[in-house]
């Protein structure tokens, strides 16, 4: 599949030019409107972007031909260290096979446009079914199998039309369009084998997960005590996640805990996580220098884990960051220390790459998503994952200490971006 996007004065005009490179065949995947920006803008029009995508044949002058790839049969790593194996047996055929079928029976005497309409409504209504049936195959792990008669292939036009609804719902879940063109790059491969809809979808849930890879929460190395850091903007939730994640390691794990807190800007802040410690038992210390943070670690030697919350402030304010930055730098040697950014999922994208640009240049960390129970798209998430690099570790969903936090469920996460529930 070649993905490439168009723009013109109007929809219609995109629309031709990319019809006009591709041919007839052109696949319209996604239409912005850009409008213009600035001081003059009321005097200007708005343009249109078109992302078009075409199926690359042999009668396809411009078309890159790579050797067609065997449909996927092998086995699919869902967990980036399990191998799950997605077989071709009865029940992957039935779970698809109920598409065709619906359509079948539903086309009547109508005229073809609306059979269009009525197969891409089916499709829409299908897909949730088709993931529930999906990530139970993958959660059972079923065995290879060679099936006698497999599933039949689905026509190429049928599969353009599954691409482009999932195209459109990842989009709808707010994941950057150049992530989500080379999830459908990575795809074309599996569809120039002749894939049917199911293997062509447990192809995509497979990348995702393998994009977010394995998550990596806390884990306890034997050395003491291990020094955990928290930073990240003010009010994404950073206090009553280290709350949370105390509890989960003292009372589920029986470790001992220490907290000690640098946020000396907000007073609320140390009385809050004062009040988690009372409940806890667990010791609070303040600490307004590196120096006197190395002094208390001195006298927590016999604690496993020391958790640190830091101040919380804008991204750009250049004299806190450094003296958080100073702070986890000047930790002794012999301390295992780790960094986790913790980032709320309601924040607007622009302003997640901005904070991501900031404390890339000074810290290596881990991502903490918080408030996942504030918003319905997480495609940012996904785009913040692939555009630091870093490990994904917890998420959070609500203000109840200890229950509103998880390990980053991966799957779930894969499943809601494709339009489950």
């Amino acid at each position: 599949m070649t993905i490439k996007k168009f723009q013109g004065r109007t929809e219609e005009e995109a629309t031709a030019r990319a019809k006009e490179e591709f041919g007839p065949q052109t696949v319209i995947m996604n239409v912005k409107e850009i409008k213009p920006k600035g001081f003059l803008r009321s005097f200007k029009t708005s343009t249109f972007e078109v992302t078009a995508a075409i199926e690359e044949t042999e009668q396809s002058p411009a078309a890159k031909m790579p050797a067609p790839l065997p449909p996927l049969t092998g086995n699919i790593n869902v967990a980036a260290d399990e191998p799950i194996s997605i077989p071709k047996p009865e029940p992957v055929k039935e779970m698809f096979a109920s598409v065709e079928n619906t359509w079948a029976s539903s086309m009547g005497a109508q005229n073809p446009e609306e059979k269009e309409k009525k197969k891409e409504s089916v499709l829409e209504n299908n897909l949730e079914e088709k993931l529930e049936s999906l990530q139970s195959l993958l959660e059972k792990k079923l065995a290879p199998q060679q099936p006698e008669n497999l599933p039949k292939e689905v026509p190429v036009d049928e599969n353009f039309k599954f691409i482009k609804m999932i195209y459109s719902i990842l989009l709808d879940n707010e994941v950057d369009e150049k992530y989500v063109n080379q999830i459908m790059d990575e795809v074309e491969k599996v569809m120039k084998g002749g894939a049917s809809v199911d293997l062509i979808l447990s192809s995509i849930y497979q990348k995702m997960i393998l994009k977010f890879g394995q998550p990596q929460p806390i884990e306890m190395s034997g050395r003491k005590p291990k020094v955990v850091f928290f930073i990240g903007p003010t009010g994404v939730g950073k206090t009553t996640t280290i709350a949370k994640i105390a509890s989960r390691f003292k009372v589920e794990k029986g470790k001992k805990v220490a907290l000690f807190t640098a946020d000396t800007y907000r007073i609320a802040a140390a009385e809050q996580l004062r009040t988690y410690a009372n409940i806890l038992d667990t010791p609070l210390t303040i600490v307004y220098s590196s120096e006197e943070l190395n002094e208390e670690l001195k006298k927590s030697e016999e604690y496993d884990l020391v958790l640190v919350d830091t101040a919380g402030f804008s991204h750009k304010n250049e004299e806190q960051r450094n003296e958080t930055k100073e702070l986890i730098d000047k930790i002794p040697g012999e301390y295992q220390k780790e960094v986790y950014l913790v980032l709320s999922a309601t924040t607007k994208y622009r302003d997640l790459i901005d904070i991501a640009d900031i404390y890339n240049k000074n810290f290596h960390f881990k991502l903490i998503f918080t408030k996942l129970d504030e918003t319905s798209c997480f495609g940012n998430i996904l785009n913040m994952k692939l555009y630091t690099g870093a490990d994904l570790s917890y998420s959070t969903y609500g203000q109840n200490v200890p229950e509103d936090i998880e390990i980053f469920d991966t799957q779930k996460i894969v499943k809601l971006l494709l339009g489950g529930k």
